[in-house]
C-alpha cells in the first residue's frame, strides 16, 4: 500500500478530513487516541505551543483550520535552524486596495497584483512569512525555499511555486472543496461565501 493511502485511511479511522497528508489535525488526533484526549481543555490540533507574539497576533487573523499549521511551521522551521515569524495574515477589502494601489496610484513597488476580494489573504486562509537572523528581517534568503518545503509538507501551498508574481513569504491553506479549481475560480467562490456568510471549509 502507498503511504499516502495509509495515511488516508487511517484519517477515515480517526475522523478527520481525508487528503492522505499528515497535517496537524491529523497528528492532533493521532495523540489524543494515543496519548491523551486533550491538552488544557483544547482539541490537541488546537493545542500546538504558541508563536512568538508578533506571530501571534497575525495568526489570531486567520481561520481556525489554519492558525494550527501556521504555528507548527514556525516551529518546523526552528526545528531546521531556522527563524521565522508571521508578519501579515488577514487583510479586508480596503487593506488589499491599498497595499494594490503601492506602484501604481501610490509611490512604492509593486507588491500585489490583487485588488480587494482577489487574494486569499482576504477569507483568512493564507499568511506571509518573515525570515529573520536574531532581530534582522532577511527579505531576501535562501532560507524561504526550505521553509516552503516545510509548509508543503503541511499541507499548505506555497507562493515560491507561482508562475506569475512569485511571493516565497506566501502560505495558503486551500480548502478540500477547491483541490481541482484554477486560482481564479476558487477566489470566485469564496467571494460568494463570504456575500452569503458561509463557511471556507464547508
Amino acid at each position: 500500500m502507498k503511504l499516502e493511502a495509509m495515511i488516508a485511511a487511517v484519517q477515515k479511522k480517526l475522523g478527520v478530513q481525508v487528503d492522505g497528508r499528515a497535517g496537524t489535525e491529523t497528528w492532533g488526533a493521532i495523540y489524543a487516541h494515543i496519548v491523551k484526549p486533550a491538552i488544557d481543555g483544547l482539541p490537541p490540533a488546537e493545542a500546538i505551543e504558541p508563536a512568538d507574539a508578533r506571530s501571534e497576533k497575525c495568526i489570531a487573523t486567520l481561520l481556525p483550520e489554519v492558525r494550527p499549521i501556521a504555528r507548527a511551521l514556525v516551529q518546523k522551521a526552528k526545528q531546521a535552524g531556522i527563524q521565522i515569524k508571521i508578519l501579515s495574515g488577514l487583510r479586508t477589502y480596503a487593506e488589499q486596495d491599498e497595499l494594490y494601489a503601492q506602484g501604481r496610484s501610490k509611490s512604492g513597488r509593486k507588491v500585489t497584483n490583487a485588488r480587494g476580494g482577489y487574494s486569499n489573504h482576504n477569507f483568512g486562509i493564507a499568511f506571509d512569512v518573515g525570515v529573520f537572523e536574531g532581530s534582522k528581517y532577511l527579505g531576501d534568503s535562501v532560507k524561504y525555499k526550505a521553509v516552503g518545503a516545510l509548509g508543503m509538507d503541511l499541507g499548505l501551498e506555497w507562493g515560491g511555486n507561482w508562475k506569475t508574481m512569485v511571493d516565497q513569504p506566501h502560505f495558503q491553506l486551500r480548502p478540500q472543496w477547491a483541490a481541482d479549481l484554477n486560482e481564479k475560480a476558487m477566489l470566485a467562490e469564496l467571494r460568494k461565501r463570504m456575500d452569503n456568510g458561509l463557511g471556507v471549509y464547508v
